[in-house]
């Protein structure tokens, strides 16, 4: 049997975990997907070799840039965006294995979030500057809009959330939240914001999907602005990973 799996620290309950076992299931695919938590990224030629029959792995938090120095081979797309969150395992003749690395964070972002973008929305503010800010920054450039980073400390070519006036939020149409902030169990916590400024032109995306509805969406939905979560974006990554380990 085929196996997949996920590489981070910490896990609890995953999201690909779930998606990929229901899918195997639903389509008769004979494989199966598992949690591998380790809190170093040290840890994956071991766990490539104690598992010979991986065939491909999901990579997130704390690992997403770690890893990269440890895989035989990277995307330029990953390599552009600084961070791999799929691993795509070739074992070889020898026995040895070669693995490969992608990013498909960048791909499920801009599926999910380009339907929802009109010509109001040409720059963008995103709060955070972690591994998943990478492939946002990435993928916004690619749709053709200005973004900047929004940081909890000074930086130079950044903005802190004390920066952020009305008049700052006006001038940004959209809003992407990399940040954990808002998430199970800390559901009464939001980015701290000006959202008195926000409008129906704005668009204010949180990667965030547990809660449902994050205490952003629902601030920002009040004001009469477009809201989505990330579970969209997290099943097209998925999908995604999927296709680049059957390629």
């Amino acid at each position: 049997m085929d196996k997949y799996g996920l590489i981070g620290y910490p896990l609890g309950h995953s999201f690909s975990k779930r998606f990929f076992t229901e899918k195997f299931a639903r389509e008769g695919i004979d494989a199966c997907y598992e949690n591998y938590e380790t809190p170093t990224a040290d840890s994956l030629r071991d766990i490539v070799e104690q598992h010979p029959e991986l065939r491909g792995l999901n990579c997130t938090i704390p690992h997403k840039q770690a890893i990269m120095p440890l895989l035989d081979w990277v995307s330029d797309e990953a390599r552009q965006i600084g961070a791999v969150n799929v691993i795509r395992i070739r074992r070889q003749g020898d026995g040895k294995a070669r693995l490969e690395g992608f990013n498909s964070d960048c791909i499920g972002f801009t599926d999910s979030i380009r339907p929802l973008l009109s010509s109001q929305h040409r720059k963008a503010l995103i709060l955070g500057t972690g591994g998943a800010s990478h492939a946002i920054c990435y993928a916004l450039s690619r749709l053709g809009l200005e973004w900047t980073l929004v940081s909890r400390r000074p930086k130079e070519g950044q903005l802190t959330y004390d920066d952020l006036s009305a008049e700052t939020i006006g001038d940004y149409q959209v809003i992407v939240n990399c940040s954990p902030v808002g998430m199970f169990p800390h559901t009464d916590e939001a980015p701290r914001l000006p959202y008195h400024a926000l409008t129906h032109a704005h668009l204010l995306y949180d990667l965030v999907y547990n809660p449902e509805e994050t205490l952003f969406m629902r601030l920002g939905r009040e004001r009469g602005a477009t809201v989505k979560n990330g579970l969209e974006m997290l099943e097209r990554q998925a999908l995604a990973s999927w296709e680049i380990w059957n390629e």
